[in-house]
């Protein structure tokens, strides 16, 4: 007999197994969340925050979105990416970046209620988990996951108590492993992966230095410095990146991986801050030194019987595009609310499949985009003349031939310029973040013919209600008080929603008497006018893609379910086959 019990156990409260807990908690759903640590991240590794990850957040509630923005950087301190030859030296060029050029920002006020901020996961974390423990979720620190056994009826995990040494067991309907890179439940289970772990080597140099004097003017999260020397590895970069602004401050630097790991000293870290400053009097309080890999590794499957797994455990990738914690948290919605679903008996064990079928492909793309990026940067170097292999000596009268008047330094700027320009892939790749689209058992398409991107996908988000995709945001208000309300927040929080308007009168009814048949939630919303919300501005009525007697279908993490272009002959019939069909009943 074990000596503990729950629904789900969770290995991990980083923001996947956090958000796992508080969304499950929030559902209702009995869970425990362990953690190897005394406490949770102790350096503030991940920290841009995407309109996406935001929204999971603002389905929490808005007091949880609040307390974000509350502790975040603003998009507008997010600013300019900045390529200098030190940060007291010469500017080579500035990038607009994480929605802050004017065409980039409209696109991101069109397509979300919520805001990208710049949320280091030392408060991330502890907002998911302290949401998670405040709505029930049981949370055991310093508590090491050592191996687990899965039957047909559930998952015994043997884990060790690290205060006392003793082991105990925790017995679970679901386990779910999100500890990490180095994920011991993802090796257990025996997760399939594709890549390769160790591409790259760097450090973290986290230190308190008021730096106003050279940012305040020109505020940005990143500040690229080129400089001969600047790395170990020979490519001649360093990363100074904002925690908070403008006294706190992660330096980013290489190492060969294919040598010894280096001893981050005092004496060293506060010599690499000075350099890539460029004031060789700098007082800095040293907070934090650590050394870590780049990875180009994802798993091929994420869950096995009763054991899912998510975050870095199954997409391990450098920091590129800031997708980190953001896709790890969008792990957590897509698996919470079928879990829950499953619990409680409204829907087959068939339904969890989908989260393997929904989220290895995202696993996929995003260590792609983020590996890709590091590899475009490679064209900067190029047009400075500081590729790898080049004498320190030689680089740097490369990189200061630029400033000259001949037809050559012409050329040069021009390569610099676009390099830069072409950097947007990584800082401003809205659609990489946005477009995710799902294709699984628990979509319902009848046959309706996926929607072409009509620009380039990873730079631009294109709303669109074909099943699978995430339902377009558009404002509409209150008839009573005149709020407005985006459609997302007329969805979600663990159910299905049914968005229709005048003439679908039907499928109300039918919402009504399938819903109470399933023992399902299923809230519907007619919108239109004199009904409680009103499409004032045309918004919704230009991205629904149905008529105003056609439905859509949403579930609980707002991605599209199913749709009709009109109210069907029987609508009962057609939304109970749909039902059925995505909740494996």
């Amino acid at each position: 007999m074990a000596d503990m019990n729950t629904d789900v156990l969770i290995i991990g409260t980083g923001p996947a197994g956090s958000a796992t807990a508080a969304l499950l908690s929030t559902y209702g759903i009995e869970n425990m969340a362990i953690n190897r640590y005394r406490w949770l991240a102790n350096t503030p590794r991940a920290h841009i925050t995407n309109q996406r990850a935001m929204e999971v957040l603002r389905d929490l509630g808005r007091d949880v979105e609040d307390e974000a923005y509350m502790f975040a950087t603003h998009q507008d301190l997010m600013g300019e990416n900045i390529f200098c030859e030190s940060l007291a030296g010469e500017e080579i060029g500035r990038l607009k970046a994480w929605g802050n050029h004017p065409l980039s920002k409209a696109e991101h006020q069109m397509s979300s209620p919520t805001k990208m901020n710049d949320l280091p996961q030392t408060f991330m974390e502890p907002l998911l988990f302290k949401t998670a423990c405040q709505r029930g979720t049981q949370a055991r620190m310093s508590t090491e996951y050592l191996r687990h056994e899965q039957d047909a009826t559930g998952v015994t995990t043997i884990c060790r108590d690290r205060l006392s040494g003793k082991e105990f067991t925790i017995r679970s309907k679901y386990l779910i492993g999100a500890d990490g890179g180095k994920s011991l439940v993802a090796e257990h289970a025996g997760l399939p992966f594709e890549g390769k772990m160790g591409v790259g080597g760097s450090m973290n140099i986290l230190f308190r230095a008021d730096l106003s004097k050279y940012v305040a003017h020109r505020p940005s999260v990143l500040y690229w410095v080129m400089q001969p020397g600047a790395d170990v590895g020979g490519i001649g970069m360093g990363l100074v990146r904002m925690v908070r602004p403008w006294n706190e401050w992660l330096i980013v630097w290489g190492y060969d991986i294919n040598g010894p790991e280096p001893e981050v000293t005092e004496e060293f870290a506060t010599g690499v801050a000075r350099q890539l400053i460029g004031d060789p009097d700098l007082k800095i309080e040293l907070l934090n030194a650590n050394t870590w890999t780049v990875n180009n590794f994802y798993a091929t499957r994420t869950s096995n019987g009763r054991v899912f797994c998510m975050g870095d455990a199954i997409h391990r990738h450098p920091p590129s595009n800031g997708l980190g914690s953001n896709t790890s948290i969008q792990d957590s919605f897509n698996l919470a609310w079928k879990l829950a679903m499953v619990l409680k008996g409204q829907a087959g064990e068939a339904l969890l499949d989908s989260y393997n079928t929904e989220r290895a492909p995202i696993a996929k793309q995003i260590v792609t985009r983020a590996n890709q990026s590091i590899g475009e940067t490679g064209p900067i170097f190029a047009a400075l003349g500081m590729t790898e292999g080049v004498d320190p000596v030689q680089m740097q009268k490369n990189l200061e031939a630029r400033s000259d008047g001949t037809a050559a330094a012409e050329a040069q700027r021009e390569a610099i310029r676009k390099a830069i320009a072409f950097k947007k892939y990584e800082f401003d790749a809205h659609g990489v973040e946005m477009n995710q689209r799902y294709r699984s058992d628990a979509i319902v398409t009848d046959g309706q013919i996926e929607p072409a991107f009509e620009l380039d996908s990873d730079l631009h988000y294109q709303p669109t209600t074909w099943p699978g995709a995430r339902l377009p945001h558009a404002w509409v208000y209150d008839r009573e008080t005149g709020a407005e309300t985006s459609t997302l927040d007329l969805c979600g929080h663990g159910s299905f929603t049914l968005l229709t308007g005048l003439g679908g009168e039907a499928w109300v009814a039918a919402a009504e008497a399938v819903a109470a048949n399933l023992g399902i939630r299923l809230v519907s919303h007619i919108i239109g006018p004199r009904r409680p919300f009103v499409d004032h501005h045309g918004d919704w009525a230009r991205v629904r893609e149905v008529k105003d007697s056609g439905c859509v279908l949403v579930r609980p993490d707002h991605h599209v379910a199913w749709r009709a272009e009109v109210v069907s002959a029987d609508a009962k019939a057609d939304l109970d086959r749909v039902l059925r069909a995505i909740l494996a009943r």
